[in-house]
């Protein structure tokens, strides 16, 4: 026999287990909370664009084919930014406890379509020494590249900066409860419906309809044992008050 679930059972089960959804749910926005706020550690992020041409003879004029030849050449200057070749330069430099590859970690080099603008961004939990790495990184790139390519061409169009109370990138707390909230309400709601699913225990007379499929013939009735007690007590009030009006009857 096929089982149907109505509108109502589905809003009976989130009632009836509506405490525990509330819970869940409040529980998963304040660990998201607490630990956003007092465990992640702040991320920075400074950026530094330059922009890259190749050596050329007539400094006054551009023509197609060369700038197409420089928008080929960014993807290759892009990897050439975080090579140990610059990377590591730029350790030496500024002294900094860190090889290459971790240094490659914390640096992002991209470039928009058709563009000879070249961004790198850093990320450090340090806003100053990420600002530092990105100025430093393009330092040194427009000194390296010379010796490495064909190229003696390359602007720093905007120096990494740090803004006053520069604000982290990650982690961002009021997003991180938002989405602990809604994953603890669709959990909660899950774990409600699955209790409900497991539990076979017969409650009303239309649980045993349902897994007996027999007609129920009759209910008993039943009392609170408060409601009882006052219920005599009234019958007896009554009896009293009518034994003393046949008496003065008499």
């Amino acid at each position: 026999m096929e089982e149907t679930i109505s509108l109502k059972e589905l809003l009976e089960t989130l009632k009836k287990r509506l405490v525990m959804i509330i819970l869940i749910t409040l529980t998963a926005g304040l660990v998201s909370g607490v630990v956003s706020y007092f465990f992640l550690t702040p991320i920075y992020q400074t950026s530094t664009q330059i922009l890259v041409n190749q050596a050329k003879s007539d400094q006054a004029a551009y023509n197609y084919n060369e700038v197409q030849t420089n928008l080929q050449l960014i993807n290759t200057y892009n990897v050439i930014i975080k090579s140990p070749a610059i990377l590591d330069k730029v350790a030496d430099e500024l002294k900094l406890d860190m090889t290459a590859a971790q240094l490659n970690e914390k640096v992002t080099v991209g470039s928009e379509k058709d563009s000879q603008v070249v961004n790198i961004s850093v990320q450090d939990e340090s806003a100053n020494t990420a600002a530092k790495i990105a100025n430093k990184t393009a330092e040194v790139f427009k000194t390296e590249i010379s010796k490495i390519m064909n190229v003696d061409n390359v602007s720093v169009l905007a120096k990494a900066t740090v803004a006053e109370k520069q604000s982290p990138i990650k982690p961002q707390p009021l997003l991180n409860v938002a989405i602990a909230i809604v994953v603890g309400l669709m959990a909660s709601v899950g774990l409600a419906f699955l209790l409900e699913y497991f539990d076979n225990t017969v409650k009303t007379e239309q649980d045993i309809e349902k897994i007996l499929g027999l007609p129920i013939l009759g209910v008993i009735a039943t009392f609170d044992n408060q409601k009882m007690e006052e219920l005599k007590r009234r019958k007896s009030a009554v009896g009293r008050a009518n034994g003393r009006g046949e008496s003065i009857g008499v």
